[in-house]
């Protein structure tokens, strides 16, 4: 089996999976209560200016104000300004960036209460708001117009030179004046008509927003992107796609209609999935992929495996060998491993999303050669991540560092949630710890208190249970120094880390450890 894209659709979340041959490459999840914003245009109002950060904080009617820097305003540039749009790029998100580098600071192009028509280039990630530009791009089928670069691009993914040269000549004629366009990759070999009709659609959708932009007031939504089953057959369902699977018929007779307007010869590969005993994503090994994909700890086939951990900053990887001993040299086995670790790295990190920084820590060589081999076998692996990245070779400390573009919120961060128990440290204190808190707090009270109390402690049952067994010694010894009888109740709605101490009669403390002094 070769390339295929499956479409699980509920009442509560739409999830895409890309698969090839049978293994997932790329995942998306949309949730109706949990919005991917990407792409939306607003028309905001400017709610503050930061001259010290050069950027400015946009209201746009979300629940947090959107961030936009100077970088990312349209203006008109002065002399000696640089257009910069990576023409030959495609991105992910199909949504280009062109950028102007100015010396003109922000507290110059922007005041607080000026309305800006924006749009959304990278959606909420974490506590931070969607960051905007107001270089509004607007994808199509084959083509993505740029209403604010007056400039024609092609895909770095169409390499015929001289197809490109067709495609940009058509391009240049077929276009309205100071628009600009990027054509995609999809495009190689289409005809002239099928861009004429692309170019007319894109026009009329920005012509309708620009006139919404005038009718309703600021902060207001004045365009979505399609639904994300139609962003994926817009933007993925190429002619190397085998079939699409979807598993509601409503769902499949929007994209059976989409498909015969736009890729009639696409059409008898799109297919209704109605097994209903058996789940979509079950029926294809994805939800076991989803679930290896939040775990921390992935085995290698070799036997070794890698180690992910998220953190503020970056995203940390460590590569182990496990079970895995080889069977010639220790360099040759660790080369071995390295290598099977670092197309595994490059496909989790794809398929989970991570974007920031990322640094790997992989099993130290000592020969230059298998160090230069690693960092190769890295590279390559990356090659086809459609989001940018950069790579830097291996440190003396046996690091690599990737820095890749946050295109959309992690796959962790979608599906998961801080740990309640741990509140994200990933460990809690140990029963004994908890132990001794209470100790040091009975004392305490032991002496500010008279003698003859009763002092009453609730905790939770496996701090208990340790008090009775290996400490009770030290309960006797309190007891004896202070005078006072101390009981002790099992409370299993308490956490591990949270106790209670009462004088009987009175309510004297009521604790957690992480806030106890």
């Amino acid at each position: 089996m070769g390339s295929e894209i499956a479409i699980s659709v509920t009442r509560e979340e739409t999830r895409v999976a890309v698969l090839e041959n049978r293994v997932v490459t790329e995942l998306f999840v949309d949730r109706p209560r949990k919005k991917d914003f990407v792409g939306d245009i607003y028309k905001g109002k400017v709610i503050k200016v930061l001259p010290g950060m050069q950027a400015a904080f946009v209201d746009i009617g979300l629940d947090r104000a959107a961030f936009i820097h100077v970088s990312d305003l349209s203006v008109d540039t002065e002399p000696g300004d640089t257009l910069v749009d990576h023409e030959e790029d495609e991105p992910s998100s199909d949504i280009p960036r062109p950028r102007r580098q100015t010396a003109r600071p922000i507290e110059n192009l922007l005041i607080e209460g000026q309305e800006l028509l924006v749009q959304i280039s990278k959606g909420p990630i974490g506590t931070k708001g969607p960051r905007i530009t107001t270089y509004v791009s607007l994808p199509g089928r084959f083509l993505v117009l740029m209403p604010n670069v007056d400039h024609v691009g092609v895909s770095r993914r169409i390499t015929h030179d001289e197809e490109r040269h067709r495609l940009k000549d058509l391009m240049r004629r077929i276009r309205k004046p100071e628009y600009g366009y990027i054509v995609r990759t999809v495009c190689e070999g289409v005809p002239e008509e099928d861009l004429i009709s692309d170019t007319k659609f894109l026009t009329a959708l920005w012509e309708d927003t620009l006139k919404a932009a005038k009718r309703q007031p600021a902060p207001s939504l004045l365009h979505t992107d399609l639904s994300l089953p139609l962003r994926v057959v817009r933007d993925l369902f190429s002619n190397k796609i085998d079939r699409l699977l979807i598993d509601t018929k409503s769902g499949f007779d929007e994209i059976k209609d989409f498909v015969r307007r736009y890729l009639p010869e696409q059409a008898s590969r799109v297919h209704f999935y109605d097994k209903k005993q058996e789940g979509l994503f079950d029926h294809l090994g994805i939800e076991m992929e989803i679930t290896r994909a939040l775990g921390r700890k992935v085995w290698l086939k070799s036997g070794g495996h890698i180690v992910i951990d998220p953190t503020e900053a970056m995203t940390v990887v460590d590569v182990n060998t496990g079970r895995f001993v080889g069977k010639r040299d220790q360099e040759e086995t660790i080369l071995k491993n390295n290598l099977e670790a670092a197309k595994e790295i490059a496909y989790q990190v794809k398929l989970r999303g991570i974007g920031g920084i990322i640094v790997i820590d992989f099993i130290d060589m000592e020969r230059e050669r298998n160090r230069e081999k690693l960092y190769q076998a890295m590279v390559e692996a990356m090659a086809g991540d459609k989001a940018q990245t950069r790579i830097s070779r291996i440190s003396d400390l046996g690091l690599i560092e990737i820095s890749r573009e946050r295109v959309r919120e992690d796959l962790l961060r979608t599906l998961s949630e801080v740990c309640n128990e741990c509140e994200g440290r990933g460990y809690t204190k140990s029963t004994m710890t908890m132990a001794y808190e209470i100790f040091r707090d009975i004392r305490r009270i032991g002496n500010t208190r008279g003698q003859g109390q009763r002092i009453v402690v609730g905790a939770n049952p496996r701090v208990i249970e340790l008090l009775f067994d290996t400490e009770h010694g030290g309960i006797e010894q309190l007891e004896q120094e202070f005078q006072q009888q101390v009981l002790f109740k099992a409370d299993p709605l308490l956490h591990l880390e949270q106790y209670d101490i009462v004088i009987v009669g009175k309510v004297t403390q009521r604790g957690e450890a992480r806030a106890a002094s």
